[in-house]
This record gives C-alpha cells, structure tokens and sequence, in this order.
C-alpha cells in the first residue's frame, strides 16, 4: 500500500484541527492525505428505530464535509477517506502501521498550557509503531510559522523551530531521522534539547557536587551528544543545529524549549512493561503541557 499522512477524524473540533495539520503535512512531504473514521455503533434505549444503518449514515457526514473544506484550503492535495466500524485504539494502530504517520487531535487545556489527552489517543500511541502526532484543538496554519515583522500571525514567514528531545546515551536512529528531517523540509532550525542528572553514585544535589567534577561530567555528556549528532549533521547538512546540553529534568526543559516552536519530537521505546504498554514518563509530560504539535516516534 502506498504510504501516506493518515488522520484519525470523529468530527470533533479536535481532530478537524489533526486532519487539517496533517493535510499541511502531507503537502510538505508529497504524500496523499488519508481521513480515517471510526465509528462504534451504540443502541439508543430510548431511541428504538435507530439503529446501525441509522447511524452510519449519520456518520458518513463527518468524513465528506472534513474532505469539502481540505479541498478548498488544499486543492493540490489528493485525499482518500476510509469509514470503519470498530473499536478506535485497535483501528488507528493499523492505520498508523499502513501510514508514514498518524495526526491525532486532543483538547487544549482551558488556562493553561498542553493537551487534554483521552483514552484513545494514549492507547493508540502506547499500541502504535509509526510516528504518532498529537494536534491541539486550537492549531492553526500560522502556528507553524514566526510572526512577520509587525509581529503578526502569518503563513509566509519562516517555519518556526522543531525541537528533539534526546538521550544520548541510547540513540535511536529513528528518532533522530524523524527530527532532522522534519526540520529540513520545513527549512527550519533544529533545536536538540538533552536533560541530564548526576549518576545516582553522586547523589541528587548538584550543588554538593565538586565545581571541577561538576564541569567534567558536563563535558561528558555534552562529548557523548555530538558523537550521536554527527552522522545526522552530516547527512543534513544544510539543517541549522543548536543543541542544548542542560542539567534537570528533560520534560521541563523540552517543555520550555517547545513553547516558541512549530513543533516537538520526542521517542517512545517498544518494548513492554510488566504492567502492560506505555509511552513512557518524558512523553507523558510533554503531551501534557506542551503546546506545540507533539510527535511521538517509537523505537526499539
């Protein structure tokens, strides 16, 4: 099957605000644009003569008036929609498998910065082993972009940052690629962000640290990220780099580094849990309170 950007679609302004990222996405990457609708037939106690084929053809709606309006906003773009009766986790997993990624829609949080991530989109992100991206309600085109010169909203101006969070200590091919060439299409900036603690030998103060071993350590980390980032330097040459090689908690410095940027790439290892599937802590995080697009990619 031929790969393409693939949205998941219920209607909600949410995902209306995913398919409409994903169809900016699939532009950039001269991929097709797949809508997936999932619906779950559910039998209406106080509405007896509504039934499956009822609500099905309620259903139909979503996806052809989701296509109406990316048609207009994207006529070069060539979009197929697909309307599956199922569970939705289990559904969008296998979309995602058959996709170069999946675009997920999830509510801004009122006040305050991030998402409001249902179960659905934590299932399909824990099950998924394609890039899984996560759109805020609110996301629009000119969010991608820097103000222009009067400070403006505008879809003209330069892409702003993507961000990558990284451990190099374990990198991961996939993440990386995913990350640089995210930045090249968009002829942005790469801003590579690594949070590092003191090996637990030290304890958990760094201010109990020697100033001169405090250094070293720095020095090491800071040795060991450049190693991870070279062939990737080398293989995109013309992305502008800047790394960010900082002591604390990764989340909170991804989070504060993601707060100007057009988008956030983080990694979610595959292997399993004793207690099942999950995305893992900084991922948790980030999708929590970030408010950039947030893409999730899995790794071995």
């Amino acid at each position: 099957m031929p790969r393409t950007v693939t949205a998941g679609l219920d209607g909600s302004r949410e995902s209306l605000a995913a398919a409409d990222w994903a169809a900016r996405e699939a532009l950039l990457r001269g991929l097709p644009l797949r809508l997936v609708h999932v619906w779950e037939w559910q039998p209406y106690i106080n509405a007896p003569l509504v039934g499956p084929e009822t609500q099905h053809h309620w259903a139909e709606r979503i996806p052809r008036e989701a296509v109406a309006g990316l048609r207009t906003r994207y006529p070069d773009l060539e979009i197929a929609t697909d309307q599956i009766a199922g569970q939705p986790a289990a559904i969008l997993s296998v979309a995602a498998e058959e996709s170069e990624m999946l675009v997920l829609g999830s509510r801004g949080l009122s006040g305050i910065a991030g998402f409001l991530v249902g179960s659905v989109a934590l299932a399909t992100l824990a099950r998924a082993e394609r890039p899984v991206v996560l759109v805020r309600s609110t996301e629009l085109a000119q969010d991608e972009h820097r103000p222009d010169a009067a400070g403006d909203p505008s879809t003209t101006t330069p892409y702003r940052d993507v961000v990558l969070g990284l451990d190099p200590s374990r990198p991961c091919g996939e993440l990386i690629e995913f990350a640089f060439d995210a930045a090249a299409r968009r002829g942005a900036r790469l801003r590579v962000v690594h949070g590092w603690s003191l090996p637990p030998v030290y304890g958990y103060d760094p201010g109990a640290v020697d100033a001169a071993l405090a250094a070293e350590l720095a020095a090491q980390e800071a040795s060991v990220l450049a190693d991870a980032l070279r062939p990737w330097r080398d293989k995109f040459p013309g992305v502008e780099v800047i790394v960010r090689d900082i002591f604390g908690r990764p989340a909170h410095h991804l989070v504060e580094a993601a707060s100007a940027a057009g988008l956030l790439v983080v990694g979610r290892r595959t292997h399993a849990s004793a207690i099942g599937t999950h995305i893992g802590p900084v991922a948790h995080a980030v999708l929590h309170h970030c408010t950039a697009p947030v893409t999730v990619v899995p790794h071995t």
